[in-house]
This record gives C-alpha cells, sequence and structure tokens, in this order.
C-alpha cells in the first residue's frame, strides 16, 4: 500500500498546483476573471486524488508490509491465489444499461424514465452482488 498513497498524493499536488496556476493563468489573459468551470473540476480532482491517497496511507499503517511494498522481497512471496474472479457474468452489462436509462430520464429530466432506470440499477446491482449465493451458480459453501 506504500506505492499506493505515494502515486495518489503525488498526482495530488500535481492537481493542485494546476489548479492554481490554471487559475491564475485564466485570470490574467482575461482581465482578472478566473475560468471557474476548469478552476473547480482541477480543484475536484485534487480532493479526489488526497481522498484516494489519504485512504491508501491510513490503510498501509494498519496491515503489515506487502511483497511488493518490500525491497527485500522474493518473487515466490507474491505466489498463490490472489482474489475470486467471475469466468463471465451479464450482470455488469445490465448494470450499465440500467444506469445509462437512469442517466438519459436525468438528462431529459423525465422523473418516470429516471425512476424506471433507478429501479433497474438497484435490481442489477442486487443481481450482481447475490450472483453466487442464489441459482445454478450457488457455490457449496453458502
Amino acid at each position: 500500500m506504500k506505492t499506493e498513497w505515494r502515486i495518489f498524493l503525488v498526482i495530488a499536488g500535481f492537481l493542485l498546483f494546476a489548479t492554481f496556476l490554471y487559475g491564475g493563468w485564466t485570470a490574467a489573459a482575461d482581465s482578472g476573471r478566473v475560468e471557474w468551470v476548469g478552476t473547480v473540476g482541477l480543484l475536484l480532482s485534487f480532493l479526489l486524488c488526497a481522498m484516494c491517497g489519504g485512504f491508501f496511507w491510513f490503510v498501509s499503517r494498519r496491515i503489515d508490509l506487502r511483497p511488493e511494498d518490500r525491497p527485500d522481497a522474493e518473487i515466490f512471496e507474491g505466489a498463490g491465489e490472489v482474489g475470486f474472479f467471475s469466468p463471465g457474468s451479464y450482470w455488469p452489462f445490465g448494470l450499465a444499461l440500467s444506469a445509462s436509462i437512469a442517466g438519459l430520464g436525468l438528462v431529459f429530466w423525465q422523473f418516470w424514465l429516471l425512476g424506471v432506470g433507478i429501479v433497474a440499477v438497484v435490481f442489477a446491482a442486487c443481481g450482481l452482488l447475490f450472483e453466487y449465493y442464489s441459482g445454478t451458480r450457488r457455490t457449496a459453501e453458502h
């Protein structure tokens, strides 16, 4: 986790520098008027990277060093099972489709379409979450 928080905080520092540079540059180029959309976008990007970096820093203090965080680690220390990854699922497609429907309802300010999309998002998220706890893909240990 040491590498991750450093990467995110370096990017956050760059984005903070770019925010001030962009704000000052647009103010100087346009007779004292700051271009707020880009400035706020850069500021929010800085805050997001700082939040992720802070989370990784917080977690890295509470867990033991992983093999990729130690310079003296051997390759075999990182071997083994990483986690479970689904071999194939249709739920992410359904989730993306339902989010698109909800987005279209929001863009065109159609509350009925927005409601249908939100209900579909909840249904698809539950389907994705409980895919391996019910139905034909149910595993033996559950």
